[in-house]
């Protein structure tokens, strides 16, 4: 739900005045970038733009490729710990708060929510196998929304981050709610053998510290 839009510009400005090269780009499906269904959420699909991110730095003139470091904020500090722990030929790793394991994040789920998310995903793949269009659930929400992250911060907390007339949709595909509980990037972390740094929010609400805390 972080698209370019929501000041990701801001960290790629204050890495570059520390004398970084910066990349910042949306996940397809999401953003400024192409991609049908929109909203769409796949972690194999965003893993892969990634990669792709990663192999078009390497190609510009004026970075070096042998010092390519992913960073990546809550989901996609998930992904930056599974590419750290796939590339060897990574120069580093930067995890901000992290989401590292699927069953601990819905847990955190607000039970009700959790079920009416899971009939949304049954609906939602029903509904892609018949060539219809998508069905969606809430991003955020609140008490017992059809949404992924309900925690009372949450929603506040992810609109604050959109600036002033920007467009965003609060919003992705339900066939996710299916998905992400089984995506723990905590299992690859034991494999990572480039220096990685953690930031671990220990009071976050969506993405338990617990987990994170041990891998780490």
């Amino acid at each position: 739900g972080g698209v370019k839009t929501m000041r990701l510009d801001a960290f790629a400005e204050r890495f570059a005045d520390a004398g970084y090269a910066c990349l910042v780009f949306d996940y397809r499906h999401f953003g400024d970038s192409d991609g049908e269904p929109r909203q769409l959420l796949s972690v194999h699909r965003q893993l892969a733009d990634y990669d792709a991110a990663i192999e078009y730095a390497k190609s510009l003139d004026d970075v070096d490729a042998a010092r390519i470091v992913v960073w990546g904020s809550s989901f996609s500090g998930g992904h930056a710990l599974t590419l750290a722990a796939r590339q060897p030929g990574l120069a580093a790793a930067v995890s901000q708060c992290p989401f590292t394991s699927g069953p601990a994040s819905l847990l955190a789920l607000d039970p009700i929510s959790s079920v009416k998310v899971t009939g949304r995903a049954v609906a939602d793949i029903a509904s892609s196998a018949l060539h219809r269009d998508p069905v969606l659930v809430a991003l955020t929400g609140h008490g017992h929304d059809a949404a992924l992250m309900t925690a009372p911060d949450a929603e506040p907390g992810y609109l604050s981050l959109v600036p002033d007339g920007a467009s965003f949709t609060n919003s992705v595909t339900a066939r996710a709610g299916l998905a992400i509980p089984f995506y723990s990037p905590a299992r690859h972390m034991r494999r990572i053998g480039v220096p990685t740094f953690v930031a671990i929010c220990e009071t976050d609400s969506v993405a338990p510290p617990g987990p994170t805390i041990r891998a780490a």
